[in-house]
């Protein structure tokens, strides 16, 4: 393990009161700006000097990917909307008349998709346990109190609500006893993620606070944790001051028995580009841990086979294991992103086609829908039909994994609820459990 500690610079977070000067930059006029402010009442925005100063190319700007990426548009919410805020902040309104209103603009933006509120909480005695997601019987997720933050935030990121300062809003708990205890009564759980936000915004004290009672806990395989810090902020693994103190905690992990996977999360191929990247990626695999990647397909920024082919070729080549490619879910602006579920699936099968066996891991289009993770594997015509073939990765009843089955074909259709089942009435997991209306 070899730490680079030359030429570093200590974290610069950029927020909302420094949108409308990196605005400027990417050369927006007044009346835009405005908009982008208006929009970024209800989104949240947060970005970093390291996303701003490497990764932002900002002669393209704002047509850039990685701007895109990390910067509101005006046109992700209804312009009626844009309209409103703009003219409260035009008119200097009272803050509180202004989060009045952006507060009724996000609860139009299907906050928790996925039943995650109503469905994935766990109880101990009828009480909800904050802080955690049991939506599959082996895996449970973990929200660190201290972690429900980013280096940057992503425009499409389906966990925007954590980022809002609303606290019915949002999962997260530093009960860790209440966590392991109830970890401990579901023998069942042999895999956590610990998720948010970005559990590697923590320091190594506080992540160890974590880690460390899962460390004990005999039936688990596995510790995951989601993060862009690969992406983001890479001196995090290299050069913050406690790199050295995180990567010793991932070896002891590793050490422990338990599989320590990174799933690290890349949009873009220029998020792999810099060697900083590529010396945080060397740490991490010395430490004994793996790293899978996925993302979101996204419109404008990765909707492209050769984007996501060169993705998964440079992430072998750098020793990271090609995971998922996701459908961008039904939460905030997803009508500004979403990709068709048809082209998506080209896109993914085109990709696929043009790289190796070892880049093959890598399964998608996948939607986190309600019922589970539905993948889209083709479209073909059955009795004279067009159809979707899909098939359940995970699903909350676990008979359902691994089984085909049919939805009628819609050139249109972008989530799994706008899909109607053919050659039935019914889904199989509508039947199981009705999760979805007919």
């Amino acid at each position: 393990m070899i730490l680079n500690q030359a030429g570093t610079r200590r974290f610069r977070a950029y927020t909302s009161k420094h949108l409308d000067e990196l605005l400027r930059r990417a050369g927006l006029g007044d009346d835009e700006r405005l908009k982008v402010r208006a929009v970024a009442t209800v989104l949240p925005f947060r970005t970093n000097a390291y996303v701003v100063d490497e990764l932002i190319d900002w002669s393209a700007a704002p047509d850039d990917p990685i701007y895109r990426l990390v910067f509101p548009q005006e046109d992700m919410l209804p312009a009626a909307d844009v309209a409103r805020l703009a003219d409260l902040l035009k008119a200097e309104a009272p803050n509180a008349e202004i989060q009045a209103e952006a507060n009724r603009v996000r609860a139009q933006l299907n906050p928790h998709p996925a039943g995650q509120k109503e469905l994935n909480v766990p109880k101990i005695n009828d009480e909800p346990i904050p802080g955690l997601q049991h939506k599959y019987p082996e895996t449970v997720l973990i929200f660190p109190k201290q972690g429900q933050t980013c280096h940057a935030y992503c425009t499409y990121c389906f966990r925007w609500a954590q980022f809002v300062g609303d606290a019915d809003l949002k999962f997260a708990s530093d009960d860790i006893d209440q966590m392991v205890g109830y970890i401990r009564q579901h023998p069942e759980v042999t895999s956590v993620l610990i998720t948010g936000g970005d559990a590697m915004i923590m320091g190594e004290p506080v992540v160890r606070r974590y880690i460390e009672p899962l460390m004990e806990l005999e039936q688990l395989e596995s510790i995951r944790i989601g993060t862009k810090s690969l992406a983001y902020w890479p001196q995090r693994f290299t050069s913050d001051p406690d790199a050295g103190d995180t990567l010793r905690l991932f070896e002891q992990v590793v050490a422990s028995g338990k599989n320590l996977a990174f799933m690290a999360h890349f949009s873009h191929p220029r998020e792999l580009e810099s060697p900083l990247v590529e010396e945080a990626v060397k740490n991490i695999l010395g430490s004994g841990a793996t790293i899978r990647t996925q993302a979101p397909l996204i419109k404008s920024i990765n909707d492209d086979p050769a984007i996501w082919a060169g993705m998964w070729r440079r992430q072998l080549r750098m020793g990271m294991i090609p995971y998922y490619m996701f459908v961008e879910r039904d939460t905030g602006p997803q009508d500004y992103f979403a990709v068709p579920l048809a082209r998506a699936y080209e896109i993914f099968r085109d990709a696929y086609a043009s790289v190796s066996g070892l880049c093959r891991t890598v399964r998608g289009p996948s939607m986190s829908a309600t019922p589970g993770k539905v993948c889209v594997d083709g479209v073909t015509e059955i009795a004279g039909e067009k159809v979707f073939v899909l098939h359940f990765i995970q699903a909350r009843d676990p008979s359902l994994v691994g089984r085909p089955f049919f939805a009628r074909f819609d050139p249109n259709a972008v989530w799994l609820t706008d899909l109607r089942p053919a050659f039935a009435d019914r889904f199989p997991f509508e039947s199981a459990d009705a999760l979805l209306p007919a």
